[in-house]
């Protein structure tokens, strides 16, 4: 049986018959052997672009090659941003040896310098304490005055308060310093290997590497251009990162849900492909796009997204038909 839609008429070859457009609806899907769902694959193309501004100093990727996963994709102007990983680097290297030092307290030539000064300290009170006792017995015959005796019990007091002074340094050379110190020293350690892990990360970022398999979709800047931070170079299509994308009328949502399975064709494309439903729509459409449109079109249709499993590489912007079989079963062809 022929009709067509007319503003909520359907014309039959015997006559007019009027009926709600939502009647008229029915009978045209109900009409077709199966439910046929048209839509097309997109690619999700990822953009690559530096984090500083810089001087674009290769680029060796053109537009349409096809690269594997590592491939360098370009190399930003790295004089100022090497010269960042060797500060770094160095003050790192003072700030750990600053905390090693506090750790192991004095040096061991340091300690060498406080023993001699206390032998040499030692030495003097023993030679001191030596006229003090013979002076001793003079004063007591005043062959010695009073006041050189006086002199040589002052100096003796002396070199015993000098010894004990440097018994104690000697003593405190050996310990680590105290614990507020260390403390002080390891966060400056721990700075010094952020601001390094920092320098080192931007580095790496002015010369990046491809995440994963991909086309060249695109190059925006060439060599010995002036990059902005933030602008993207290259933009990649992974070879697997496309989904689908069809049109489903109002009438037919409850048979489309998250995680369905579904099965699908295109020019091309092997005879079956399978994808999963991953998103719908929550806002109507009155028609999709009218370059997929399939010569009749719903009243209220919603664009629905489904993953493929990565078995073939699909190409973007190619039409796809999805017919419905049943209630959670979704299958495309041709």
């Amino acid at each position: 049986m022929k009709f067509a839609v007319i503003a909520g008429v359907v014309v039959l070859a015997g006559g007019v018959l009027a009926v709600t457009y939502g009647q008229a609806e029915a009978l045209f899907w109900n009409s077709v052997p199966a439910r046929h769902y048209l839509g097309y694959i997109e690619g999700e193309t990822t953009l690559v672009a530096p984090p500083v501004a810089g001087r674009l100093v290769v680029r060796k990727l053109e537009r349409g090659d096809r690269i594997d996963k590592g491939t360098q994709l370009y190399v930003i102007d790295t004089t100022q941003a090497q010269a960042e990983v060797e500060r770094a680097t160095a003050a790192l290297a003072e700030y750990q040896a600053r905390h090693d030092n506090l750790m192991t307290g004095k040096r061991p030539e340091e300690m060498e310098v406080l023993r001699a000064q206390r032998d040499e300290i030692e030495a003097n009170l023993r030679a001191a304490e030596a006229i003090l006792a013979r002076q001793r017995d003079l004063v007591a015959k005043n062959f010695v005055s009073h006041e050189a005796y006086e002199q040589s019990v002052a100096r003796v007091a002396e070199l015993k308060a000098r010894a004990a002074a440097m018994t104690a340094r000697e003593h405190a050379g050996d310990l680590a310093a105290r614990q507020p110190e260390i403390a002080a020293a390891a966060a400056q350690v721990q700075q010094g290997q952020a601001r390094l892990a920092q320098a080192k990360d931007q580095l790496t970022q002015l010369a990046p590497a491809a995440p994963e398999a991909a086309l060249v979709e695109n190059t925006f800047f060439n060599i010995g251009e002036w990059v902005p931070a933030g602008q993207p170079v290259v933009s990649l299509l992974p070879d697997f990162r496309v989904k689908l994308r069809f049109f489903v009328p109002e009438s037919h949502m409850p048979q489309v849900t998250p995680g369905v399975r579904i099965n699908f064709t295109c020019d091309g494309c092997p005879p079956e492909n399978n994808a999963t439903v991953t998103y719908i729509s929550p806002r109507a459409e009155y028609t999709p796009p009218v370059i997929y449109s399939q010569g009749a079109r719903a009243k209220l249709v919603f664009m629905i997204e489904a993953r493929p499993d990565p078995t073939h590489r699909l190409q973007p912007g190619l039409p796809v038909s999805v017919k419905l079989l049943k209630a959670g079963t979704v299958q495309a062809q041709r």
